[in-house]
């Protein structure tokens, strides 16, 4: 089957913007990122850039997909916990690299568009639920790995950073003045946390409590 060039144009110009773990890059190649796309936009399922998904919210640029998941530096012992599931496009990365997801989505109806490509997809690793992701899993901490895909306001839940093990990494968005986000990747130590900027970004807001749906 011949590659398509779309996808692989896509892979060249991730590598050239610091994407650089060969696993990560393998898997945003195997996952077919058309299927999470909404018809009116399948054109532009490989361009790099964030396109939208229902219920006002986006799948993430392509380039922040790989560069969250990279700086995650997954192994396949890991247990990852993801808030936001949205289209299910990063959760579906994440599964191709770590033991198991555990995906936190406070829109039912994404939750249940996920689970359908998931299934599709015979990715067998992912475990959902439709919660408010700011209290995280609690009865399923500790995680390995925790990733956020939508911005916190000035500061990372508390209930977040108490379910990161002891040498886990969080990736995080954080909106600490308003239309400024940053991403961040903090550590957990035996001593505390310690906190890496990476680059500025925008995320949709990450909204405590479930999301009432028409």
């Amino acid at each position: 089957m011949t590659a398509d060039p779309r996808k692989v144009a896509l892979i060249m110009a991730l590598r050239n913007q610091g994407v650089r773990d060969m696993r990560v890059l393998e898997a945003i190649e195997k996952v077919p990122r058309e299927l999470f796309v909404e018809q009116p936009f399948l054109d532009q399922a490989y361009a790099d850039q964030p396109l939208p998904i229902d219920c006002g919210q986006t799948i993430s640029q392509p380039f922040i997909v790989g560069l969250m998941t990279d700086r995650l530096q997954l192994e396949e012992r890991h247990k990852v916990l993801e808030i936001g599931t949205g289209s299910g496009y990063q959760t579906a990365i994440l599964a191709q690299l770590c033991r198991r997801v555990f995906t936190i989505e406070r829109y039912r109806t994404l939750s249940r568009q996920a689970e359908e490509r998931f299934r599709a997809l015979k990715l067998n690793n992912i475990t959902q639920l439709v919660a408010d992701g700011m209290k995280g899993w609690p009865q399923l901490a500790p995680f390995d790995r925790i990733i956020v895909t939508a911005a916190a306001a000035q500061e990372v839940p508390p209930a977040l950073l108490e379910q990161l093990a002891i040498g886990g990494i969080m990736i995080i968005p954080l909106e600490e003045r308003p239309g400024k986000q940053d991403l961040y990747r903090i550590t957990r130590t035996a001593k505390g946390y310690d906190q890496e900027h990476l680059l500025p970004v925008r995320f949709v807001p990450l909204v405590e409590g479930l999301a009432r749906e028409i």
